[in-house]
Order: C-alpha cells, then sequence, then structure tokens
C-alpha cells in the first residue's frame, strides 16, 4: 500500500513527467552546432563564418561548440544543396554560402526554394566591385568596355560569376571568364601574379579585410563597384550609375539585390520553430556583443547586421519579381543553357 507521503511524491512526478515538450526549452547541451562554409579557407565567407563560430555558442542554451567545416563547390552551391536536402534539421548545422545562391533557383541554377531555408542572419551587406592586376593593362570602367580581359571565376551561379557575366552581356565588356577557382584566396592569387586580368563580384570589405596588403602594396586596382549603395570610400562608378535604359537598370538592379544579404546564414528547410528562435536570437546577440566587434574591427570586418525576418522579406521580394524580367536575367546569366 502507498504511504500517503509517497503518493503525494508520485503524483508529483507524473504531474512533472505529464507536461507538454513545449515546456522545456530546447538545449544544446553536449552537442556541436557544425557551421558549414561554402567556400575555402582564406577568403570572406570563411572569416565571417569564423569570428560568428568562435562567439555565438555562448548565447545558447548548453553553451555548444560550433566547429567550421569548408564544404567548397560550384561557388557554394554544394553547401546549398547539402543543407537543403542532406543536413539534419534539428539546429545542429548550420551555413552560410554566396548571396546570390538566394537567386539561383528562379535562374534555373538551382533545384531548391530559397525561401524555405530557416534563414538566421547575415553579419553585413555588401558592395561588390571589379578588381584588376596591376600588370593588366584594364586599368577603368573604359578599358573594360574596349580591351579584351580574362576574369577568373567560382562556378556558375556565384557571385562572381553571376555579376561578370551579366555585365559582359548587359554592357558589352570585352570580358572572356575563366571559372572553377575554388575561392577568392586562388583567385586573388591569380590575379597577383598577373594570369587573370582581374575579377568581378568580390565583396569589398573582403578586400579590405582579407587581402589589404594587396591594395596598399598597389598590386591590384578597384575599377568598378556594384551595390544598393556606393561605399562612400570609392571613387569608381557603381554599375547602377552606368546603365542607361530602364531595362539595363531593372537587371543590374535584381542581379544586386542579393547585396543586401551580404554574409547569411541559415539553417535547413524545416528546422523546428522554437530551434530556428535560439538561433536567431544568439546570432543577434553576438553581432551585437562587443568582443564580437571588436575582433571583426582588429580583422578588418565590417559587421552592418541585418535580422533572418529581413532576409526572408528579401527573398520574397526577389522571388516577387515579373517572370519576364527573371527570365531575362537568366538568359544574360547563361543560366538558362
Amino acid at each position: 500500500m502507498l504511504t500517503h507521503t509517497t503518493a503525494a511524491a508520485l503524483a508529483a512526478l507524473l504531474a512533472l513527467t505529464s507536461l507538454p515538450a513545449t515546456a522545456q526549452e530546447p538545449t544544446f547541451a553536449g552537442k556541436e552546432i557544425a557551421v558549414v562554409i561554402g567556400y575555402g579557407v582564406g577568403g570572406g565567407y570563411d572569416a565571417y563564418a569564423r569570428l560568428l563560430a568562435g562567439h555565438m555558442g555562448k548565447y545558447l542554451p548548453g553553451n555548444p561548440t560550433l566547429p567550421p567545416q569548408n564544404m567548397p563547390g560550384a561557388g557554394s552551391l554544394k553547401a546549398a544543396n547539402y543543407l537543403y536536402n542532406v543536413a539534419p534539421k534539428d539546429g545542429t548545422t548550420i551555413a552560410t554560402f554566396a548571396q546570390q545562391i538566394a537567386v539561383a533557383p528562379l535562374l534555373g541554377d538551382a533545384q531548391f526554394d530559397s525561401r524555405k531555408f530557416s534563414w538566421i542572419g547575415s553579419i553585413a551587406s555588401e558592395v561588390s566591385i571589379c578588381v584588376t592586376s596591376a600588370k593588366s593593362e584594364i586599368k577603368s570602367w573604359d578599358d573594360m568596355l574596349t580591351k579584351p580581359h580574362v576574369f577568373g571565376g567560382e562556378g556558375r551561379g556565384s557571385d562572381l560569376d553571376t555579376l561578370t557575366i551579366a555585365i559582359q552581356t548587359v554592357f558589352g565588356t570585352k570580358t572572356k571568364i575563366v571559372t572553377g577557382y575554388p575561392g577568392t584566396s586562388e583567385l586573388m592569387l591569380a590575379v597577383e601574379r598577373g594570369e587573370i586580368d582581374g575579377v568581378c563580384g568580390m565583396s569589398y570589405s573582403s578586400l579590405k579585410s582579407r587581402f589589404r596588403s594587396l591594395l596598399d602594396d598597389k598590386k591590384v586596382r578597384i575599377v568598378l563597384q556594384a551595390g544598393v549603395a556606393s561605399a562612400p570610400d570609392l571613387d569608381v562608378p557603381n554599375l547602377l550609375s552606368l546603365a542607361k535604359t530602364e531595362e539595363q537598370k531593372q537587371l543590374m538592379g535584381f542581379i544586386i539585390a542579393p547585396n543586401v544579404m551580404g554574409r547569411p546564414f541559415a539553417a535547413p528547410p524545416g528546422t523546428p520553430a522554437d530551434r530556428l528562435a535560439l538561433l536567431r536570437k544568439a546570432f543577434d546577440a553576438t553581432v551585437a556583443d562587443p568582443t564580437f566587434r571588436e575582433e571583426a574591427a582588429r580583422l578588418k570586418l565590417e559587421v552592418t547586421p541585418i535580422t533572418g525576418q529581413q532576409i526572408e522579406a528579401t527573398i520574397d521580394q526577389l522571388y516577387a519579381t515579373p517572370k519576364p524580367l527573371v527570365q531575362k536575367v537568366a538568359e544574360i546569366s547563361g543560366a538558362d543553357k
């Protein structure tokens, strides 16, 4: 027979075990959260991802570690496909990949829906630039229009390939693209050596942080910028200002719009809402953390964050673009071939 005390204790235990799961906060105690990076070691995406990985764990319940895992390939499309189709959907894997991945499905370059990623946030918006070697004859926008040159790329759908091909097609630059480089580090080495004339589509923040010495030593020059807003310290034309017709403005505006996303991070589609909420909360706290900001400043990485909800709104706007315009972008970028 149960005593009154034993019965009361059993009742209390049963009450605890019958609490709904939603009353228990998810925890990452004893777990790792893999940070998949769509590029090789040494580039801008890699630098931002490793910076985040070193600080975000303390803002997550259970204080998990966040080991970075580089997964380069196809301009970061390999990492995006992995996150979308393979990665566990329990909050233990997040990834960063090219901002242009957001529009890749619209252009036929990817078999997924960007709206279904569980967007966490972005550390910084970006201005893209075209950079040429000091050994190259391409010293200005006018030179791009009149002199044959070779620019490097990382794979169809990447930031570099998309912008380079679009500029060539819309404005008639005399550009030949050699693609397939694994990342920005390899590309900039080729630029420095004069093996290629330059690159279009790399981020200005990446040049200033990871490759500052090339700029300071005048081994490279910036000939063009492309952004929703111009970088105030750059005295080169903004691509949008060079658009003469309304169609050119619309086409380039669509291609440049993902720059707002800059350095995005996402979890897989179907990540539980409570886990996504924890990841977003931790991300927002991390990018506001003074220690994080100090390290970013030391690494010369700009921090102009946007939230996961803001990324979702940007992608929704891109998906609402009229189909004829999207088809035209697909044609000029070669995505329909």
